[in-house]
Order: C-alpha cells, then structure tokens, then sequence
C-alpha cells in the first residue's frame, strides 16, 4: 500500500496458543501462559507507540474454570504476579488498565488487588488497557440485561425508553468505543464468546501463529489486513 496506513483506535486480541506452544516445545502448559504474559506486557508498549488508543485482550473465559485444576491454579498465580508490578509499570507508562468480566468468582485477593490497580490507574491518559477474566460475552449481556431489568422495576426508566444504546452502555465496556479490529492467534477462526455485543461491525484477522510467537511484525500485518477492508461500504478496497 502506498499510503499510510490508518490505524485501529481499538485492538482486541484472543490470546490463544500458549499450551500449544508449549507442548511443540517439550514444556509444560504453565511455561506457554509465563510466555504469553511477556508478550502481552511487551505488546501494550509496542501498540500504543503504533498509535493504538485502546488495547482489549480475552485472558481467562468462564469456560476456563473447566480446565485442570492445576493449570487453573497457574493462571491465577500468573494473575497475581501481574497484579504486584502492574500498577508501578502502569502509571511509569501513563496507562489505564480496567479488568472486565464477573469478578465476584475470583478470590478476594485479588478482587481487591484489581480494584486498587484500577483505581490507582483510572486518572493515566495513556493507553487503556483492559484485561477480559472470568470473562464471557453472554455472560455479559446477560448481566447489563439485568441491570436494566433492576432499572425498570425500581422505576428508573419505563420499558419504552430501553434502548440499544443503554443497554451497551451497561455492558463492562459501556464507556470504550467498540474494537475497530479483533485479532485471534494460532489459526482458530472463531470468537469464542468474546465481546459478542461490541464486534458487531469490527474486523476480523486471524493470525496462525501462537500467541507467544506473536510480535511487532506481525501486528503490522494485521493493520495492514484491517486497512484493505473498506469500512463504508464493506469487503476489500478496490485497487
């Protein structure tokens, strides 16, 4: 492309490929997640100097809880480690970080830890960083449709005035614009239950290499995928 490439003012990325990247390398599934949580502190740096405002990645769903219970109780680890040096790095760097999803699962540790970092962070200008745990997008849309719900009830609006744009703005990222492109690591092609409500009109680009191995370069070639779609109208741009 000769002109200069528009950049997305929100990327959301799928985490995927840490086990797998672990097992191709004869080491256990936690040393792919230690991996992939580098990456992840690497890539908040790398995509707010490419001029990104806002950076949403899906790093434990609700259907996680499902998996070995060891691997679980890693993550968590993984969690908490990230929680003891993510609010110095954070406000070092100038960036807002927000958890979503149903936190009242998590131990109250870290509920704690995470509305702390939350709050010592909500004043950065930076890039706004946003971690997805115990996260689901149903679950999500099914929590704002509650509120809404306790809304109408307690006579705070009549059903009339429900709307589509209330009830986003109930949703955990009620006041973040929706992702302009969605990135998936390791080749799957499918969104899992990822922000379901916001990525109506987002693109999407799915990526075959695993999220540890993933990169500046290739984050370049997403942009440059997301700028031959034509937003207007649809499908690819004509040359």
């Amino acid at each position: 492309m000769s002109e200069e490439l528009r950049v997305p003012k929100h990327v959301a990325i799928i985490l995927d490929g840490n086990g797998r990247w672990a097992k191709a390398k004869g080491l256990p599934r936690n040393a792919g997640h230690i991996q992939g949580a580098k990456v992840v502190e690497d890539m908040c740096e790398i995509i707010y100097n490419r001029g990104v405002d806002y950076f949403t990645v899906y790093a434990f769903s609700t259907e996680n809880w499902s998996r070995p219970d060891d691997e679980v109780a890693a993550l968590m680890k993984l969690l908490r480690n990230y929680m003891t040096t993510a609010k110095k790095r954070a406000n070092k760097n100038n960036m807002k970080v927000r958890v979503i999803g149903d936190k009242s699962r998590l131990d109250k540790d870290l509920q704690d830890s995470i509305a702390d970092l939350e709050e010592a962070t909500s004043a950065n200008t930076g890039l706004h960083f946003t971690i997805a745990i115990n996260y689901g997008g149903r679950d999500e849309i099914t929590r704002a449709a509650k509120k809404l719900c306790e809304a109408v009830v307690a006579g705070e609006m009549s059903i009339d005035e429900v709307s589509a744009d209330i009830l986003g703005s109930m949703l955990d990222t009620g006041d973040y614009p929706d992702p302009d492109l969605l990135i998936r690591t390791c080749g799957e092609q499918r969104i899992s239950n990822f922000l379901l409500w916001q990525s109506a009109y987002t693109e999407f680009y799915f990526c075959d290499k695993a999220w540890p191995d993933f990169n500046a370069d290739e984050l370049e070639k997403a942009i440059i995928s997301y700028n031959r779609r034509d937003r207007k109208y649809g499908g690819l741009k004509t040359e």
